[in-house]
């Protein structure tokens, strides 16, 4: 992050919305925005929100996982493989 280029007021923002689009899509760095010299909000690309999303949601089905195992909810191989194919058989 850069100081000078990567924190803008809400008014900064306001007066040169399309300007900060170009820098935050051309250089995919998010911009802060502060109101009262205090950090609101983020300005980010669309590519890489949607990668920053993507990633929480493995990261959320990892910690799901290692909850399921340390609760012992946990199915062999063969037991996994057995019941889905018991449920693609009953759909077919």
């Amino acid at each position: 992050m850069n100081l000078r280029t990567d924190i803008r007021s809400v008014s900064y923002v306001k007066a040169n919305a399309a300007e900060l689009l170009r820098h935050v899509n051309e250089s995919r760095n998010p911009i802060v925005i502060t109101q009262d010299g205090e950090a609101k909000g983020v300005l980010l690309d669309a590519e890489s929100f949607q990668e920053m999303k993507n990633a929480l949601g493995i990261l959320k089905l990892i910690s799901q996982s290692e909850n399921d195992i340390r609760r012992g909810n946990v199915l062999t191989h063969e037991d996994a493989v057995s019941s889905a194919r018991k449920i693609i058989s009953d759909k077919v």
